[in-house]
């Protein structure tokens, strides 16, 4: 016999995506046989997670994933990185692993699909979607990435969200600045990326090509006007010389479209005197040598021998 409150009890399943703690159920009124056999191998409930339950059979949801994971790690967890940005609607796929700030001195452990990161700088404000609770976008982002080993990875990750419009930099920046030190050097690189106007992996990879040349930085999706007429948004754009890189990422997949419209720009910003030079994505990995000595040749070249560029640059970037 019990004196389950059926009431409640449904109420906090329909407020949890069908997911429960254990002292939930209790404090509805089930009595531990009662749990244990709806628990049994062919009854209607399972276990997630260590006392955290699914009351029905067949695969969790990511939302019912995510429910659970903060029932497991405490009333003060917040959900962080691909998990946070998936709810933000700024990652597809669900999360292999959902990871969750929790407080430095809970007893809990990391468990199942639930990474936990104990931390003193627990979020002050968080975003809510029913009962689920996640980060904001700064701190998911920066969760993220130190959690990330491949640089371009971490380019991506950082650049989509800012280019989005969704993570301004200098809140990035902040949460670079206040965590921790350890695993922050790829979130470091991919900042200052972004902040040179870096728009995508393929940029982040020329900025470097060019870095490690020796050859002057340029600015990076500079938009070009001559007096109040727009000319065109370059990748790179070198003004002392009047040269402009253009990295085509679709190579040889243009449709007829997009290669009238190449040509169009390409003329374009040459009535204008610059000088417009296009390398693939592919380039850049295999023939960098030859990258590197078709940009030093264009800068190098004798302002003579080609009209001088009369284009203002009017914003330093595109963002």
């Amino acid at each position: 016999m019990t004196r389950l409150d059926d009431g409640s009890l449904t109420a906090i399943l329909r407020r949890q995506h069908h997911v429960i703690a254990r002292g939930q159920v209790l404090a509805a009124g089930m009595t531990g046989a009662a749990l244990r056999h709806r628990l049994r191998p062919d009854g209607p409930w399972q276990v997630l997670l260590p006392g955290v339950y699914l009351a029905f059979t067949g695969s969790a949801t990511t939302d019912q994933r995510d429910m659970a994971a903060l029932l497991y790690a405490g009333p003060r967890s917040v959900l962080t990185g691909y998990s946070a940005l998936r709810r933000h609607g700024l990652a597809d796929a669900p999360p292999a692993v959902h990871s969750l700030l929790v407080p430095p001195g809970i007893q809990r452990q990391s468990y199942g699909f639930v990474q936990l990161q104990r931390t003193a700088r627990l979020p002050g404000q968080v975003c809510v979607s029913g009962d689920i609770r996640f980060a904001m976008i700064p701190r998911a982002v920066a969760d993220a990435a130190r959690a990330l080993a491949s640089p371009r990875e971490v380019t991506a990750l950082v650049a989509g969200a800012v280019q989005r419009r969704r993570c301004p930099i200098p809140l990035l920046a902040a949460e670079l600045a206040d965590g921790p030190v350890r695993g922050s050097a790829l979130l470091r690189r991919a900042l200052q990326d972004v902040t040179c106007g870096i728009r995508s992996v393929t940029e982040g990879d020329f900025r470097r090509l060019i870095l490690r040349a020796g050859l002057p930085e340029p600015v990076f999706n500079a938009s070009l006007y001559a007096g109040a007429q727009f000319i065109a948004v370059v990748d790179a754009w070198w003004p002392d010389a009047g040269v402009a890189a253009e990295v085509d990422s679709r190579e040889w997949h243009l449709s007829p479209q997009d290669w009238e419209r190449t040509l169009r720009r390409h003329a374009s910003l040459s009535a204008h005197g610059v000088v417009v030079l296009h390398f693939t994505p592919s380039q850049l990995r295999r023939e960098p040598g030859h990258v590197v000595a078709t940009l030093r040749s264009a800068l190098t070249a004798s302002p003579v021998a080609r009209p001088e560029a009369q284009v203002m640059l009017r914003a330093r970037r595109a963002s």
